[in-house]
């Protein structure tokens, strides 16, 4: 499967005019979307929208723009919580009255898919996987079958998440984020229980014609397991089935998030590799959410911008196999395989 076009609206400057190298700080330990004007969306539409809906259209309209699509794929595990929560509590505002549909309507995490499919009347396939921290993981997989049964189509792949009161209330009593302040310049030195929270968006148009491609994915896997020794060998595996013989993994970007927990996951993933592969990480600028790996594969599409901060440990290899390796909570983890 390759990747011809893509695009990103997360905490940094990443949509339309990158720039990587500046770095935004969180705000009372939560990574906040830098969101553009939307100038693709109307008025009228927009001021409905709920924010992972908004984030995920106006990442999507600029590429939809260029690339007439077959289908949309959309990895989220908490889009539309925001008006969900809200639509509930009108319920109990208005003692079950007349309610405001709006919010109804973009409550479940199929809106952002099924807006993208209104406002660029697309008809085709249409689907969205709510997988938690495996959502995207699970709409990558998706798109390669569909490409692999209709190859000469377009599909657009796209993982969203935004951080909505509720579920970060929840999360954070769960011990998921850092009770003091935090600054992501200092993330992974902290050696402290939890993270920052992250939002945002990233899409990319998808197909199986390798002219032109920015990038070629040529494999994922994942598995749901507690136990760090399983992750190492199945990642040994993954390693073995798909790099050709003599090559090696020039990249690994890692999906290392401050948690001291779950510190123990990547150092194993680390030690399968020497000084030929240089370690990456991309957390702090996006911060932690369930679908962060979405913005992995964004960073790996402009691997030509990435800043010395994002560098664990530098090798002389040139970029070209890159493994991107990300867990969430420590249960369930997700492997990708990239050429570029």
């Amino acid at each position: 499967m390759y990747i011809h076009q893509y695009s990103c609206i997360s905490p940094q400057q990443t949509f339309e005019q990158v720039d990587l190298g500046t770095l935004n700080e969180p705000i009372e330990n939560k990574l906040k979307a830098k969101e553009p004007a939307y100038e693709n969306i109307p008025p009228g539409i927009l001021r409905r929208m709920g924010k992972a809906v908004r984030m995920g259209i106006g990442a999507a309209m600029p590429i939809l723009k260029q690339q007439t699509v077959s289908g949309i794929i959309i990895g989220t595990a908490n889009g539309g919580m925001e008006d969900c929560i809200k639509f509930l509590n009108q319920i109990i505002d208005y003692e079950e009255g007349m309610l405001a549909p709006g919010n109804f309507v973009q409550s479940t995490p199929n809106a952002i898919a099924a807006q993208m499919g209104l406002l660029s009347k697309n008809k085709g396939y249409n689907i969205t996987h709510v997988h938690r921290g495996l959502a995207f993981e699970n709409a990558l997989l998706d798109a390669m079958m569909m490409l692999k049964e209709h190859p000469h189509n377009n599909y657009l792949l796209g993982g969203v998440d935004e951080i909505s009161a509720y579920n970060y209330n929840i999360d954070f009593l769960d011990g998921c984020y850092k009770k003091g302040m935090v600054s992501n310049r200092h993330l992974y030195s902290t050696n402290s229980p939890g993270s920052i929270a992250g939002e945002g968006a990233a899409m990319f148009i998808v197909n199986a014609n390798a002219a032109n491609a920015i990038a070629q994915v040529k494999a994922v896997q994942f598995i749901h397991t507690t136990d760090s020794d399983e992750v190492k060998h199945l990642l040994q595996q993954f390693i073995a089935q798909h790099i050709p013989a003599g090559e090696k993994v020039d990249v690994l970007l890692s999906g290392e998030n401050g948690d001291n927990r779950l510190l123990k996951y990547y150092t194993a993933a680390e030690s399968l590799f020497d000084e030929h592969t240089s370690v990456a990480r991309f957390k702090h600028l996006c911060g932690e959410y369930p679908t962060a790996s979405s913005v992995a594969l964004w960073l790996v599409c402009n691997k030509h911008q990435w800043p010395a901060h994002m560098i664990k440990k530098r090798s002389a290899a040139a970029a070209q196999n890159i493994i991107i390796y990300n867990n969430y909570r420590g249960l369930q983890h997700g492997f990708m395989y990239i050429v570029v």
